[in-house]
């Protein structure tokens, strides 16, 4: 099982790290945590026609795939350049729906999709086009959606949906809620790498007696306990797009965000006061590590999924 990927899987994930570079994308997330989102919405026509969200789901809803390994690749880039929207939940939605319609229009990127679930809050209910909740007896398409509420994130916003109609009935399949945690991670990891390239590149240039901060003995331990656990947690998140085994998936998704949480603080303790200010670009990704951490499963319970996997007698046992 090999856990790098191929040429044409990193020039895919090297041309959507080009495109973001030169979009500009600060001031899109600014935009959007106001509640503009026409700057997101132009963005996300590109991402959509360089096949990001197409990698979701099959041919014959017009998709790529599914290619769980290089979606997972995507939204790396995703998580590294802060690009706002329901992402993660516009994915879900494609993995959830039955009518080629939707799912057709959510992978041109002509529709964003959030999905409600495990509570009545949503990811940016106003923005989306389909707003869909989950419950445990099957999948509605919500009636209404409530005001915007403030979160961990000012990027992520929230409302709370109200179900309508039912589409299925039964439990969530269980592909779509891995596609799901596994791009959250995906994200995470992303967000925890530019955390640290963003570190590393500051404490270069500051200088306290006379010399770097980054000479420090002591700051290089800190970003090097960084590096390690987000490489450590890079090949459990393209072992488990590869399995895509529930235990797999929680350990990379716990892994990825705990890494990225740890570059956060990080981050911010070698930045001093800086890090706090909104106005300084770093605070985009410190609070999307905040909020990713607990998206799509606590740490609490990827473990305990973990450990399920474990005791069940599978490959860990």
């Amino acid at each position: 099982m090999r856990f790098l990927p191929d040429p044409e899987q990193r020039a895919f994930a090297a041309s959507l790290n080009a495109l973001l570079t030169g979009a500009g994308t600060p001031a899109v997330v600014r935009e959007w945590a106001r509640g503009e989102h026409g700057s997101g919405r132009a963005l996300w026509s590109r991402l959509a026609a360089a096949g990001v969200f197409a990698l979701a789901v099959p041919e014959e809803y017009d998709g790529l795939g599914p290619r769980p390994v290089e979606l997972a690749l995507a939204f790396v880039e995703l998580g590294r350049h802060a690009v706002p929207g329901p992402l993660v939940e516009t994915v879900t939605a494609a993995a959830l729906l039955e009518d080629p319609g939707p799912v057709k229009r959510l992978v041109s990127g002509e529709s964003l999709a959030t999905v409600a679930y495990g509570g009545p809050y949503a990811l940016d209910g106003d923005a989306a086009d389909l707003r869909l909740v989950l419950a445990p007896d099957g999948l509605y398409l919500a009636a209404a959606h409530g005001p915007v509420r403030a979160s961990l994130d000012p990027a992520r916003r929230l409302t709370a949906l109200t179900p309508g109609t039912l589409l299925t009935s039964g439990p969530p399949p269980a592909r779509a809620l891995l596609l799901a945690r596994l791009t959250t991670a995906a994200q995470a990891l992303g967000v925890g790498l530019a955390l640290l390239d963003r570190t590393v590149t500051y404490v270069g240039q500051r200088t306290q007696f006379g010399v770097p901060v980054g000479s420090f003995q002591a700051v290089k331990h800190q970003l090097a306990d960084v590096l390690v656990a987000l490489e450590f947690a890079r090949p459990l998140l393209l072992g488990a797009a590869l399995t895509l085994d529930p235990a797999d998936v929680a350990a990379a998704k716990v892994t990825a965000c705990e890494a990225a949480y740890r570059a956060a603080r990080t981050a911010l303790q070698l930045h001093g006061a800086i890090g706090y200010t909104a106005e300084y670009d770093l605070s985009l990704w410190l609070a999307k590590a905040r909020a990713l951490r607990t998206a799509w499963g606590t740490p609490d319970e990827c473990r305990t999924t973990v450990l399920e996997g474990a005791l069940s007698g599978g490959r860990r046992g």
